[in-house]
């Protein structure tokens, strides 16, 4: 799916809410609410107003990790993205080369064999593509060095260049974010969550909105190709299963809070629509065809008009939702990207039995 729209640069957004003004929080942000082609435009702190006692919001857990690390390969520079680790000890990796900007570019990936040396003495040697179709991220053996412990120390947030400075890496973790046992998180923030503040998540609960933890540890995006997600590392517990099954047996919506809890919830549910708890990988790709099983609604960020999560929104909401709300979005001159504005896709409103007439079927 590719949306007929231009995004004009100035709609990026380049710095978090919380710092475009005094006084400002996470929060600070607009929601655009889309119901089939119905759009209305509200503030963020208004969700709560937005949905309605008994639905429940799939939240991911996934802590974000600083997966950015300078190396070299012989005299050039390069930045390592750690994406993903594998069962087997490697480290699906994108090399990218720095920039005048303070962030990276992309880079012609490979060839195999190409060895890069890494603060202290590790280093990484490129084995293989982690896709028959791309040569953008490789699998890479690593030696002489802990991956989680040099990110830990010599690490920062992966930055693109629509973003004005480097940021703290807490400014990329989520209010759900949990520590992993094994130290494992999302090299890019999984961002459709981080408006949400304590106070906001509170008076949520207040009025009947539940959550629903999950975690899906997502890998490196495509920022220039747009390619669709590749297999990632989940997991829905039992207690987060028993509560989706049984709002979707009452009258309650499951909303997933980001295209993440999307890939989870779903891979998670059988041909029956029943969620059962599950862990390991998922290669799922969302798409129209495919369909969803569990998900009412959804919670995202506005993507580029390229973009493969496009997919997804179009499986949970339909083409013309998409296409109108991305018009609304350019109109109202939303903000894009991490530190944007969101949209929260809904299903259309039904009449009530009670309501209809004769002609209601």
């Amino acid at each position: 799916m590719t949306l007929a729209v231009h995004v004009p640069e100035e709609l990026s957004a380049r710095v978090p809410a919380e710092q475009r003004g005094p006084g400002l929080d996470r929060d600070a942000v607009r929601v655009l609410v889309s119901r089939g082609t119905e759009v209305s435009h509200h503030a963020f702190v208004e969700l709560p107003r937005l949905l309605r006692a008994g639905d429940l919001l799939v939240v991911n857990t996934s802590p974000t990790l600083a997966a950015a690390v300078d190396g070299r390969i012989g005299h050039a520079r390069v930045v390592v993205h750690f994406s993903t680790r594998g069962d087997d000890g490697r480290w699906a990796v994108e090399l990218r080369e720095p920039d005048e900007k303070g962030t990276t570019r992309a880079r012609a990936g490979g060839p195999a064999g190409t060895e890069v040396r890494l603060p202290g003495d590790g280093r990484l040697v490129l084995e293989e593509p982690l896709s028959a179709h791309s040569e953008r991220l490789w699998w890479a053996r690593v030696a002489g060095a802990e991956i989680l412990s040099l990110l830990r120390e010599r690490g920062r947030p992966i930055r693109y260049s629509y973003t004005e400075r480097d940021q703290p890496l807490s400014v990329y973790q989520t209010v759900f974010a949990l520590p992993s046992p094994d130290g494992a998180g999302s090299a890019e923030m999984p961002s459709a969550a981080r408006p949400f503040t304590a106070r906001l998540v509170a008076e949520l609960v207040s009025r009947g909105v539940q959550f629903a933890p999950v975690t899906l540890h997502t890998g490196v995006a495509s920022a220039e190709a747009h390619e669709p997600p590749y297999p990632e590392r989940f997991a829905v517990p039992e207690a987060s299963a028993r509560l989706i099954n049984a709002v979707k047996a009452g009258d309650g919506r499951v909303v997933a809070v980001g295209t993440t809890a999307v890939r989870a919830v779903e891979s998670a549910a059988g041909p029956d629509g029943v969620v059962r708890a599950r862990a390991g990988w998922t290669g799922l790709v969302v798409t129209p065809e495919r369909g969803v099983r569990v998900v009412d609604g959804l919670l995202t960020g506005l993507h580029e008009p390229e973009a493969s999560h496009l997919l997804m929104l179009e499986a949970v909401a339909g083409r013309a939702a998409i296409d109108r709300g991305y018009e609304e979005a350019l109109r109202g001159r939303y903000l894009w990207h991490e530190f944007g504005d969101v949209h929260l896709v809904l299903p259309e409103e039904r009449p009530h039995a009670e309501h209809c007439v004769s002609n209601c079927w």
